[in-house]
């Protein structure tokens, strides 16, 4: 479920995996050309525009049926009780699950007292994406990321603009088998330095993630994910360990948003937060700001005084402009002021990167040295303009400024 800047704060694939090989002309789209072409379509593209997507991919017919075998796997993340239910225990609502039944996220079902996946390679959307557009902006500016999803999610967010994947069970969203070495294949052929498992929820599909991780690894690629960190901490610490950043939706920082427009807890999002810093992985935080719903002075001065207190002033944190979409079609985009004003605050209690998105051409989305106050990257929407930061330095005070510049 992630962000876009052209889009509301959930990335939008809209479009199923295509055979990405027998695409001809996508192939034939150099990263450069790839580029040139997202920012031309502009600010108010569609993901159609800002990212060409694959072709859709078919409905099976009778010659393409899926055989769910190849995509079960036995769940890692689970302890079996008596009379062959199961406890889940990736994510913190620890669904109890009787045989033949399945969890509440819908991708994860008993059989016969053993925990299974149904989505482990079973990928029902994939496009080469820039990395801004994650957004990530202090990791490897300006490159691309091979990014797919399977369905499913573990929470269910009013705004969700992924709705048709992430709240779909497998059955219901084509898909075609990409097993982890295909997928690193993929990312080198199109030349991506990374993975990124993101558009639905990647906590549910996290035996495939780990998978594909180490086949990138391997293959000299790296993985980030694009998650909204409700996990347990066993789980996160053996899934998204294996990744080389990590970009968290923390979608309010009230408990009672998580509990209504969310479906889910705010605590153990904040925790997770506190573990993947833990864990030295490079980390950025997206706030989507609702109108009416989280958009309040107090919450952004909470939500700066955590950050900065928990886990340093440097995390980037992102408020990203709503966008009216699936249960929340009667809420107005957010108020350009409304963003400015969170961004104000976060900045007035001591974070050193604070940006606006979904605003193309806003200053605010450029990173600026908190020591001299120079423009370092000049960004307008997904294009980088400019970029001053040399071995990971202002140029003009030396100021170091963290990130993962380079590939």
């Amino acid at each position: 479920m992630q962000s876009d800047y052209s889009l509301p704060h959930t990335e939008e694939p809209r479009v199923p995996i295509s055979a990405v090989k027998r695409d001809p002309a996508f192939s034939a789209l150099d990263r450069r050309s790839f580029l040139m072409c997202a920012m031309s379509a502009g600010a108010a593209g569609s993901i159609h525009q800002l990212a060409r997507p694959l072709k859709a991919m078919p409905v099976w017919n009778n010659e393409q049926k899926q055989d769910d075998a190849q995509f079960t796997v036995e769940a890692q993340f689970y302890q079996k009780l008596p009379n062959k239910k199961v406890k889940c225990k990736l994510c913190p609502r620890e669904c109890a699950v009787g045989d033949r039944e399945r969890g509440y996220c819908g991708v994860r079902e008993n059989r016969n007292g053993t925990y299974y996946s149904l989505v482990h390679s079973r990928v029902c959307a994939a496009h080469v994406d820039p990395i801004e557009k994650k957004p990530l902006f202090h990791y490897l500016p300006g490159t691309m990321a091979f990014s797919l999803a399977t369905a499913g999610c573990n929470v269910n967010c009013k705004f969700c603009q992924n709705w048709n994947i992430s709240q779909a069970r497998p059955e219901q969203a084509p898909a075609q088998y990409v097993p982890p070495k295909r997928v690193a294949e993929l990312a080198v052929q199109y030349r991506c330095p990374t993975i990124a498992y993101t558009y639905s929820e990647p906590v549910v599909f996290s035996e495939f993630l780990m998978d594909a991780a180490d086949a990138g690894h391997e293959a000299g690629i790296r993985s980030i994910v694009v998650s909204n960190g409700y996990m347990q901490e066993e789980a996160l610490r053996a899934a998204y360990g294996k990744m080389d950043a990590v970009k968290i939706d923390l979608k309010s920082f009230s408990e009672s948003y998580y509990r209504n427009v969310v479906t889910g807890q705010l605590k153990p999002v904040l925790d997770s937060i506190v573990t993947l810093r833990k864990l030295d992985k490079w980390t950025e935080i997206v706030y989507l700001v609702v109108p009416t719903l989280n958009d309040s002075d107090v919450e952004f001065r909470g939500l700066a005084r955590w950050v900065k207190q928990n886990v340093g002033a440097d995390v980037p944190l992102h408020f990203t402009q709503f966008h009216p979409d699936y249960l929340l079609k009667n809420l107005p985009i957010t108020p350009i002021p409304t963003l400015e004003r969170a961004r104000d605050i976060a900045l007035a209690e001591g974070l050193h990167y604070v940006y606006i998105g979904n605003v193309p051409g806003h200053p605010a989305e450029n990173t600026y040295c908190p020591q001299c106050r120079r423009m370092l990257v000049e960004r307008v929407g997904l294009e980088i303009r400019q970029m001053l930061i040399h071995k990971g330095e202002c140029p003009f005070c030396k100021h170091t400024i963290p990130g993962v510049w380079h590939v």
